[in-house]
């Protein structure tokens, strides 16, 4: 079966597999066999792209953020002050629940796998404090600019983080009941307004996303 499909094509097929059967089974309870089955190769082509099931999580894990950073250097580009970068990734927010497209339960896999697993706990923890100090480095560019007060940045980035997370959490639970896009922009706004940000600026974002 898969002598017939191109490469990349086999090595899609199995990633995709992987993704449906993480989400909807967990990562402890998918095998490769299941994979296997699901993406309609043989063991012997899955192990020609992919050493282990480990290997699959962290290859996932890998495009998940990619796309995240994607959509967070869309947004930077997109404005001119910290606020209003800020204000642009909180819209952008949307978009990122959206090409989740129903795989936010693998989300919950990578956390509760990063507690059993030092390999992948490592590829989940180096991401995170990036994005700490991304932020944290955002905002001081902020004060030095005029446009934010913080008296700590590096707590203020994690709390940022924290926001992304729980509200990523959040949609998991209540994917269509309330509009997270709209909560991402209002969390931001709070949280900007605490750190003395001009009013407008998420405005200002929301109708350029718009």
């Amino acid at each position: 079966m898969t002598s017939q499909r191109r490469p990349e094509e086999t090595r899609e097929s199995i990633l995709s597999a992987a993704l449906a059967g993480f989400a909807e089974s967990g990562y402890e309870a998918m095998g490769v066999a299941e994979i296997c089955q699901r993406a309609g190769v043989t063991k012997g082509a899955f192990y020609h792209y992919f050493p282990s099931k480990q290997a699959v999580f962290l290859e996932l894990l890998r495009r998940w953020l990619a796309e995240l950073d994607s959509q967070l250097e869309l947004a930077r580009s997109a404005a001119q002050s910290v606020p209003e970068q800020f204000a642009h990734m909180a819209a952008r927010f949307r978009h990122v629940l959206e090409s989740a497209d129903g795989s936010l339960p693998f989300f919950i896999e990578f956390m509760i796998e990063a507690r059993r697993d030092p390999v992948v706990w490592q590829a989940t923890i180096a991401p995170y404090r990036e994005y700490c100090s991304a932020f944290a480095a955002l905002i001081r560019q902020g004060v030095a600019e005029g446009t934010l007060t913080a008296p700590d940045p590096d707590t203020a980035g994690r709390v940022i983080v924290s926001l992304a997370v729980g509200l990523l959490l959040q949609a998991l639970i209540e994917p269509s009941e309330v509009d997270w896009g709209r909560v991402a922009e209002e969390g931001v706004r709070t949280l900007l307004g605490g750190m003395g940000a001009p009013a407008g600026a998420e405005r200002s974002a929301r109708v350029a996303e718009g």
